[in-house]
């Protein structure tokens, strides 16, 4: 059996008589292609050499029982499909028939463009774009839009490659709401603040611009109808029942379990010892809190922790 990690067939799709396939040698040939596949039916159509890397391809079958069958054979068969001695991956593909005239938004690229029909810009977060699109690799950058075509968005992949294989699963998807995806011209987003509109994955200390983050500065209406806290990515920890004391070395521990803490301060307010903790984005602050709300630092429930958003963006730490 093959030893690659990667898996072979992706399950979840819907059968098509449109093959996928990845991890090809350079340069793969039409013969190529249909030599594997001829076994299984008759080929109608090939797109060779697709993708950044020219390993990528699609072969299309004349039935979709065709399609089927390979795919059920390769997914229960001790050994894989292979192209040069290469193991090959394969998946059905969004599509239901290859069409090689390329046009406007066809040549592949490592920016996706993507517009969702049926939605208003509200209704999409950009967590939610970046949970579904990370799923294929890593993603560097996102910037949402809104055009008269609707609520866009633009995706940075690594590559060409992993950009391909996300547009081929996702193009033309329907759940609640409706996916165009093309590629697009740029190859590197210019994204200049965090935000609930943009953010860049690869620069933890990009700053978040208060202005930019109008999403999250204006009151939040929940599904009960109630305000919900304004977000940021500086946390107010309150520590009550401090039997022991709570240095910044400890609540650097705490709190770095879930991402890169940049800026800690201790003061006293009230009678009580309180603390901002300074993560670089909301989102990482928005899990601590979720997490860390109501946790003893120490177990006996002495130095209980109570967390709120503070209005503070960057802390200001002299010393």
């Amino acid at each position: 059996m093959s030893t690659s990690s990667q898996p072979q067939f992706r399950y979840t799709q819907t059968p098509s008589k449109v093959l996928h396939l990845r991890n090809l040698p350079w340069e793969c040939s039409e013969e190529e292609l249909v030599e594997l596949c001829k076994p299984f039916g008759k080929i109608v159509n090939t797109k060779c050499n697709v993708g950044a890397n020219r390993n990528q391809a699609f072969v299309e079958f004349v039935d979709l029982n065709q399609a089927i069958s390979m795919v059920s054979y390769y997914a229960s068969s001790s050994e894989p499909a292979q192209v040069r001695g290469k193991t090959v991956y394969i998946q059905y593909s969004n599509r239901h028939e290859i069409v090689n005239n390329k046009g406007p938004g066809d040549t592949p690229g490592n920016v996706l463009l993507v517009t969702i029909e049926g939605v208003e810009a509200n209704d999409v977060t950009i967590e939610t774009i970046h949970l579904v699109f990370s799923a294929f690799g890593f993603v560097h950058k996102i910037a949402t839009f809104e055009k008269a075509a609707g609520f866009q968005a633009l995706i940075q992949f690594t590559d060409a490659e992993t950009a391909s294989s996300a547009r081929d699963a996702l193009d033309a998807h329907v759940t609640s709401c409706h996916l165009r995806i093309s590629y697009s011209a740029h190859t590197d987003l210019n994204i200049k603040f965090q935000s609930h509109r943009s953010r860049d994955y690869t620069n933890p200390y990009l700053p978040v611009n208060p202005t930019a983050m109008e999403g999250l500065m204006q009151p939040v209406v929940g599904p009960d109808g109630k305000k919900q806290e304004p977000q940021s990515n500086v946390l107010l920890a309150s520590i009550e029942n401090m039997q022991y004391a709570v240095t910044v070395d400890v609540l650097h521990t705490v709190f770095s379990a879930f991402g890169a803490v940049q800026k800690i301060a201790i003061f006293e307010k009230n009678g009580g010892t309180q603390a901002l903790i300074q993560y670089p984005d909301v989102m990482t602050a928005a899990v601590a809190k979720e997490s860390l709300e109501g946790h003893c630092i120490y177990d006996g429930g002495y130095c209980k922790l109570h967390l709120s958003y503070s209005r503070h963006t960057d802390l200001n730490v002299k010393v």
